[in-house]
């Protein structure tokens, strides 16, 4: 059983939650992340700092795009294992700044696998998205459908990390899972997500955007769930198949390498409306909504097919979207004392 993690993105949304699963379990996990100002620094710091209360947690401050403090880190530290988390987020700043999606989510991740297969990890793990999906209509997504008309560089770049992490995998024998996030969200979030948002409008009397006029479909799927899922599949290692024959049907397992794709989501779709009248129903305040147009680059609606992700593992997401915002409401209270 691994007992060293390498988790990039710690000071993140998801990685934070991973890496503090993690470290209660026993495992000694270090962190890597290059706090960007995407989005407030602060909460970064105050995640890594509740981290680095416990012993079994170090961590180094750097981006993922300087490949010899990378290496530095993962040739002293030995990881038997790699969750490779950190990212440039965000589908509609993607818009605005592609660059920043290419170096960090391109360069950064090619570093990652490099590192990953000098030092010969027992499993290399990688975080894509439900947006890799993108103008697919087929619901709900299976990780064997093909997924070949992204709608923004952010799914592009993912969908790049997929390709490049199948050749290495068949390349140098390497056991890598991708996992594909539906619309996370809870404790700890990040500010531009939209229940992060929603809830701060609310409470300050400032409308909210409401894109599509509502029309919009999501698999929410809380973060503890999610990592659940993420810590489950690290013991799920790829195999490369003897021969085609011998993957099962539904597996997403590659025929020429130890690689596969999994959904990570609740298997259930939510309307964007439903999840509005829930916050409400918590803040016991009405949102003054602002009716929208789709955004450019946005889908109408996600819905996983998180089937594999439960014969891998044993384990569904199922965290109900009304108790899902009852906790990050808790937590949105409590961390700015409102």
């Amino acid at each position: 059983m691994p007992q060293r993690i390498l988790i990039t993105g710690t000071a993140g949304f998801i990685g934070f939650h991973l890496a503090k699963l993690l470290i209660s379990e026993g495992f000694h996990v270090h962190g890597y992340d290059g706090m960007t100002d995407y989005y407030d620094v602060n909460l970064k710091r105050k995640r890594h700092a509740t981290l680095l209360q416990h012993p079994n947690f170090a961590a180094t401050e750097a981006m993922l795009e300087d490949q010899k403090s990378f290496d530095d880190v993962a040739d002293r530290f030995r990881p038997d294992v790699i969750v490779h988390l950190a990212a440039q987020a965000g589908v509609r700043y993607s818009l605005e700044n592609p660059r920043a999606y290419l170096d960090s989510n391109v360069i950064g991740t090619f570093n990652v696998m490099e590192a990953a297969r000098r030092l010969e990890v027992q499993h290399l793990l990688m975080a894509s998205t439900s947006s890799v999906y993108g103008a697919n209509t087929e619901m709900p997504f299976t990780e064997g459908e093909k997924a070949d008309t992204q709608l923004t560089i952010y799914a592009a770049t993912k969908k790049a990390n997929e390709s490049m992490a199948h050749a290495y995998a068949h390349l140098w024998n390497l056991p890598t899972t991708m996992f594909r996030f539906f619309t996370v969200y809870g404790t700890w979030g990040r500010p531009d997500l939209a229940l992060y948002k929603f809830v701060d409008a609310i409470l300050k009397d400032r409308p909210i955007d409401i894109y599509n006029n509502g029309d919009m479909y999501r698999d929410f799927t809380y973060v503890d769930d999610l990592v659940r899922g993420i810590r489950l599949l690290i013991d799920a290692v790829p195999h490369r198949p003897n021969k085609p024959e011998d993957i099962e049907p539904g597996d997403s397992l590659s025929p020429v390498a130890p690689f596969r794709i999994v959904n990570i989501g609740n298997s259930d779709k939510v309307r964007l409306l439903d999840f509005i009248d829930a916050i409400e129903e918590c803040l016991g305040k009405k949102a003054i909504r602002n009716y929208m147009p789709m955004q450019m680059g946005d889908v109408p609606a996600t819905w996983a097919d998180a089937s594999l992700l439960q014969r891998l593992t044993g384990f569904k997401p199922e965290t109900h979207f009304k108790d899902g915002i009852a906790q990050f409401v808790a937590w949105f209270r409590d961390y700015y004392r409102i």
